[in-house]
């Protein structure tokens, strides 16, 4: 992925382009103002009761007046921070949604080359920065910004040359704070990278724990994470230094200011040009001031921190969609298939598939045959639409397929593989996986479906029948269940084209022989192709399709290419002899 560095404009323009829920804004920042405004009116009303400080002085409505702002502060902070938090959450869970709905529908090479870990990375911890900054760190910053406005322009009233004093340690902080942002931004980005192959690598891992065991690679995989443990600490112990001088030096200049403050006021009251009362005012507001600047280092800090962030997530969001999300919708049915002069690559100098040509009248059964790595399943792959041709055309009837709308033209495709792909959940739930309005399928429509596909026996002996957890991809059926499944799944789709990549290759007998009837079934009267790797599947195909090295070799029925395609007729005479 394209690594640029991010300005806080693209932070922003981030920000700014997600859901924003103004009214929830605005009311936060007022609250926010209000609060200040009453934590201002504190420090005055402190100072009246010790300037006139008696016994008998003690005002019970200036006690009650006292009372009354603190708690009217702290209900309306309360609220103020609740709703600004909200705004944040709101915020994140609108990239979040864009994020997700840009990855759904991105085209399948993305995701070749990237790890499943690391963009799972990206969505959640990622984002999870921009959400801490928003949401804990940025209201602060807005009650800051009020706070210290609000407390400069009455300590300017009060005493302007005091305050000007005091004002001295801002420039200080800033030059300080700018190259240790700096510093924090290229450590985050570093953080956010070695986090994302972190969680990839456990990612694979953890999805493949059974080749892991049987392959006894737990040494191997034992290093390998400890090694990614190891990087994400030394990252940490960086972050860890930049917030070790951020905290001492923070604390450094606030105590100078305060004992200059001090001295300063202490030789005022001293000589009568300031009163007791002013001076523990004005201590109040500078107090009131030095927190919500230690607080704007931790923002900056995190600000940075976000930047790196922000540069993976308008990664992902400026990526072009999979073609074809508002094409034309089309019946496919009784149209032949045509492919005409196709050629594939994945890389410019690794052409996989030269110039194919063949013609899929409707209900024909049409298969692909030819060593291993010859291009057979990327065929399959430019048929689904996972690729586009290099060059070359797939035509449905007269229309280009690239004129389809995905949705339309994948929706009408049934696939059976050799391992047929489930997903965690219910077998209710992966029979009727991708339909819409797939709660309101009716239990009689899906043992119908199952029964066509030989699996209502099985699915029966369960003891809850339909609701039976089948486990991560499916871990907890047999091959030969999972493919009755995926087989009733098709049943269920009632494709107009089947796809069948050898979907009995890896199955015992007795498996083989009852899928085999019901891939015999599912076929009736349905445009197949076929991934052949034993010939015996195929011997009744209407035409068998031979790839060699990317290029069609031989065309024609089983006893065709057995008496025209020397290749083919060793297969033959090796398989089925």
């Amino acid at each position: 992925m394209e690594n640029k560095q991010t300005n806080l404009k693209d932070f922003f323009s981030l920000i700014a382009s997600s859901n924003i829920p103004k009214l929830a804004l605005s009311f936060g920042l007022i609250a926010s103002l209000i609060t200040t405004i009453a934590g201002l009116a504190i420090p005055l009303l402190t100072k009246n009761l010790i300037d006139g400080f008696s016994v008998a002085s003690l005002s019970v409505p200036l006690m009650i007046a006292i009372g009354a702002v603190f708690i009217i502060q702290a209900v309306i902070d309360g609220l103020s921070i609740y709703l600004l938090s909200m705004v944040g959450q709101k915020i994140v869970a609108s990239i979040r949604d864009r994020m997700w709905i840009k990855l759904i529908r991105l085209p399948v090479s993305y995701f070749d080359k990237q790890s499943s870990g690391e963009t799972v990375s990206r969505v959640v911890n990622d984002t999870n920065i921009v959400r801490e900054l928003i949401t804990s760190h940025f209201p602060q910053f807005i009650s800051g910004i009020i706070t210290i406005v609000g407390s400069i322009i009455v300590l300017l009233i009060m005493d302007w040359k005091m305050t000007l004093l005091m004002l001295i340690s801002v420039p200080i902080t800033i030059i300080i704070m700018i190259p240790l942002g700096q510093k924090m931004a290229k450590i985050s980005r570093g953080l956010q990278d070695d986090t994302a192959t972190f969680t990839g690598h456990l990612t694979q891992t953890l999805s493949e724990i059974r080749l892991m065991k049987a392959s006894t690679a737990e040494q191997n995989e034992e290093v390998k994470g400890l090694s990614g443990i190891q990087n994400l600490f030394r990252y940490g112990l960086k972050e860890a230094k930049i917030f070790a001088l951020i905290g001492p030096i923070m604390y450094t200049v606030v105590m100078i200011v305060i004992v200059m403050i001090i001295g300063y006021g202490g030789m005022r009251v001293a000589n009568g040009t300031m009163s007791t009362g002013a001076l523990v005012a004005f201590l109040l507001y500078l107090f009131q001031i030095i927190y919500p600047i230690t607080s704007f280092a931790m923002f900056f800090t995190q600000l940075q921190k976000a930047k790196g962030a922000t540069e993976r997530i308008i990664d992902i969001l400026d990526l072009p969609l999979e073609k074809g999300q508002d094409g034309i919708e089309m019946d496919i049915s009784n149209q032949p298939i045509q492919i005409q002069n196709v050629s594939f690559s994945y890389n410019e100098d690794e052409p996989v598939l030269k110039d194919i040509s063949l013609e899929a009248q409707p209900g024909q059964m049409i298969a692909f045959a030819g060593p291993s790595g010859g291009g057979k399943t990327t065929m399959f792959g430019l048929i689904e639409r996972f690729y586009e041709p290099t060059s070359g055309e797939i035509r449905i009837g007269d229309t280009s397929i690239s004129k389809l709308s995905i949705e339309s033209w994948r929706s009408q495709i049934g696939y059976v593989s050799q391992e047929s792909a489930m997903m965690a959940g219910t077998i209710r739930e992966n029979l009727s996986y991708g339909l819409e309005n797939s709660t309101d399928i009716s239990d009689e429509r899906l043992w119908e479906v199952a029964k066509m596909a030989y699996a209502d026996q099985f699915i029966e002996q369960f003891p809850k029948g339909l609701e039976t957890e089948v486990g991560e991809r499916g871990v907890k059926l047999s091959g030969g269940q999972r493919q009755r499944i995926a087989i009733a799944r098709a049943f269920l789709r009632d494709p107009k084209i089947l796809m069948m990549d050898e979907a009995t290759a890896s199955l015992d007998s007795q498996s083989e022989s009852v899928v085999q009837q019901a891939l015999t079934r599912l076929m009736e009267g349905r445009t197949t192709f076929v991934i052949a790797h034993r010939l015996s599947t195929i011997v009744d195909a209407d035409q068998i399709i031979f790839i060699e090295n990317g290029r069609v070799t031989g065309t024609g029925t089983h006893h065709e290419l057995t008496q025209s395609h020397a290749l083919y007729r060793e297969y033959a005479e090796q398989q089925l002899a």
